[in-house]
């Protein structure tokens, strides 16, 4: 199989290279990205393009398999940017691997694409997927999937997949995580359990969570399978305020959903971190999955729980983890983190 995998230089796009370099029945990976890593990857060529305005079908020609994944996080202050990767190269991506005659294509979606749903029961994929309104990251991934029904209608005989994860993390996407999500003022030294004295006990603050590695499996299973459609991909166990704790040997202190918002609205507009108070209503929101689907039609069985995930992710912030690709690469923010500061902390792309 030839596969080509887009935005394959970021957190999930690693973990995807990684899982099918001892895939027998892959022979050779396209790894396309805005920004050509240094780094040499087994079976794997690099092509720079960028998904909103480059041509992508001589690059999917041949192609067994793409795999969907460019996305941009950041920056978040700027939406015609994000709107022109996100949703407009998406389209452009359907359209390049539709009119290429791909066999099959993968798509990133997300629990994000989600419309609100309940936290004490875990819903399949056949929940609405209209996303949550004030968030930027969910309404461009619920209008994706519009896109991809529109696709799959077009192009009936490409075999097409929606995987949907939980947050994914992993030690070397740490430097990059903590970049679009933290910002430059948090002191990776703090990110250790003695120095976490509590963690917020907010209603509703209940999620789920896989490790990064797990999901790349997850995507191999799906290039050289012979299923399509939606899974959910999520670990155990679901992380809320006491599970949370107990990791951190912290203390759980209620916080009205209220108060958690206003901060993240506050921190936001004065620029002290880059992610806008859409992040948090769709922690809240965003329903609990349901993995059956996963498990007894993927194949796919999570190897690590989402409490090593979550601890693998802090030990890399701390520790200053990374991958020398643009996206992952510890030195991306600058000495000092300065370019992070240069961007108006989110307000530009680099």
């Amino acid at each position: 199989m030839r596969v080509v995998v887009t935005g394959a230089t970021g957190n999930v796009g690693t973990s995807v290279l990684r899982a099918l370099v001892h895939e027998t029945r892959v022979e050779s990976i396209v790894g396309l990205a805005r920004r050509r890593p240094e780094m040499v990857w087994p079976k794997t060529s690099w092509v720079e393009a960028d998904v909103s305005r480059d041509d992508l079908r001589p690059h999917f020609e041949g192609a067994d398999a793409v795999v969907h994944l460019a996305w941009l996080i950041q920056p978040s202050r700027d939406l015609a940017t994000l709107q022109a990767t996100n949703v407009e190269g998406s389209r452009r991506v359907f359209h390049a691997a539709g009119s290429a005659g791909v066999g099959a294509l993968v798509y990133a979606s997300s629990v994000g694409a989600y419309s609100p749903g309940p936290k004490e029961r875990r819903v399949d994929e056949s929940w609405p997927t209209g996303g949550i309104p004030s968030s930027f990251y969910s309404r461009h991934k619920a209008e994706v999937e519009r896109q991809l029904d529109l696709f799959e209608r077009e192009f009936p005989a490409v075999r097409t997949v929606r995987l949907r994860p939980g947050l994914i993390f992993k030690r070397e996407a740490a430097a990059e995580i903590r970049r679009y999500f933290a910002g430059p003022f948090l002191p990776g030294a703090l990110l250790r359990r003695p120095l976490i004295p509590f963690v917020p006990d907010v209603d509703g603050l209940r999620f789920q969570a896989v490790h990064s590695h797990d999901v790349g499996q997850a995507y191999r299973l799906a290039i050289v399978g012979d299923v399509s459609g939606a899974f959910n991909i999520a670990a155990e166990p679901v992380l809320d305020p006491r599970e949370l704790a107990d990791l951190l040997g912290a203390r759980a202190v209620r916080v009205p959903q209220a108060a958690l918002r206003a901060g993240a609205e506050l921190t936001w507009r004065l620029r002290l971190q880059p992610s806008p108070p859409g992040w948090v209503d769709m922690a809240l929101n965003a329903p609990l999955m349901d993995v059956t689907r996963a498990r007894e039609e993927l194949g796919w069985e999570p190897r690590h729980s989402s409490r090593h995930a979550l601890m693998d992710l802090l030990h890399g912030m701390r520790d200053g983890s990374g991958v020398e690709t643009p996206p992952l690469a510890p030195s991306a923010g600058g000495p000092l983190r300065v370019r992070e500061l240069v961007t108006g902390v989110g307000g530009t792309s680099r």
